[in-house]
C-alpha cells in the first residue's frame, strides 16, 4: 500500500519542493493517506529554522522565521483555505452563497481578521512553551493536524458539484490507509511528554464538531475546508499542550 511514487505526489501537492516531473498525477488520490508525513517534513523546516534561529536572535524572532519557512514551503496552502472559510461561512447565506464566495481570490475582512488572530494566537502559544520543547512540539503538531482534514474526507461527501482544483485529490480513504495515516501523525508524538498525548482528544472533538458544522451548512466538504481544519487542529494541539505544561 505504501509507496514511494505517492508520497512524491503529495509533496508535490502539498508542498513546493520539487518533485520528479514524470509522476502519475491519475495516483494523486491515493496519495493522501501521507499528508501526516508532510507534516514531518513541513515540521521538521520549522523547527530547524527555529532551533538555528533562536542561537542568534529573540525567541519572538525565531519563532517569526520559522513560520515565514512553513508558509514559503507549503505555499501557504492550508492558511489559505482557512481564510476561503472564514470569508465563505462568515459572509454567506446558504450552501450556493457560500460556496461562491469560497471560490472568490479577493480576500475579505472575515478572512483577513480570522488569519491575524490565528497568527497571533499561534505566536503567542509558541512564547508561553519552553524553548527548549518547541521543536519537538512544531513537529508533533505538523503532524497531528494534517490528519483531521482525512476524517473529513472519511466521514463527508464532497460539497460541490464543478470542477475545482480539489477534485484532483478527492479520496475517501479506507480504514487500512486512516491507520496508516495515523501512524504517521503520532509518531512524534514519543518525542514528546507522555501528558501531551491528552492533547489528541480536544484536537479530534473540535475536528468532529467543524465537521458536522460545513455539513449543516454546504453537506460536506470542500479543499478549503479540510485547509481549515489543518489549521485549527494545529491551534488546538498547542493551546491545550500549552495548558498541560503547566502538569509536565
Amino acid at each position: 500500500m505504501l509507496s514511494l511514487k505517492h508520497l512524491q505526489l503529495a509533496i508535490s501537492f502539498y508542498t513546493r519542493v520539487p518533485v520528479p516531473k514524470n509522476l502519475d498525477y491519475t495516483q494523486l488520490p491515493q496519495a493522501v493517506v501521507y499528508l501526516p508525513m508532510i507534516g514531518w517534513l513541513v515540521g521538521g523546516c520549522a523547527a530547524a529554522v527555529f532551533y538555528v534561529s533562536v542561537l542568534l536572535w529573540s525567541k519572538l524572532t525565531a519563532l517569526i522565521l520559522s513560520l515565514i519557512a512553513t508558509v514559503l514551503l507549503t505555499g501557504s496552502f492550508h492558511e489559505d483555505g482557512f481564510a476561503d472559510v472564514c470569508d465563505s461561512f462568515g459572509g454567506g447565506y446558504g450552501k450556493a452563497q457560500i460556496l461562491i464566495i469560497m471560490k472568490d481570490s479577493r480576500v475579505g475582512s472575515y478572512a483577513l481578521v480570522g488569519l491575524v488572530l490565528l497568527l497571533a494566537l499561534k505566536l503567542s502559544v509558541w512564547m508561553e512553551l519552553p524553548t527548549n520543547q518547541l521543536p519537538w512540539l512544531l513537529l508533533a503538531g505538523h503532524s497531528i493536524s494534517r490528519f483531521p482534514p482525512l476524517l473529513l474526507m472519511y466521514r463527508y461527501d464532497y460539497a460541490r458539484a464543478d470542477n475545482s482544483k480539489s477534485k484532483d485529490v478527492l479520496h475517501k480513504p479506507s480504514i487500512p490507509e486512516l491507520l496508516i495515516a495515523a501512524s504517521f501523525a503520532l509518531l512524534p508524538m514519543l518525542l514528546l511528554p507522555a501528558l501531551c498525548s491528552l492533547a489528541i482528544v480536544p484536537v479530534f472533538l473540535v475536528n468532529y464538531c467543524l465537521g458536522q458544522y460545513f455539513y449543516r451548512h454546504i453537506g460536506g466538504y470542500t479543499g478549503d475546508c479540510l485547509g481549515a481544519s489543518q489549521q485549527i487542529a494545529e491551534l488546538i494541539f498547542y493551546l491545550t499542550v500549552s495548558s498541560l505544561w503547566t502538569f509536565i
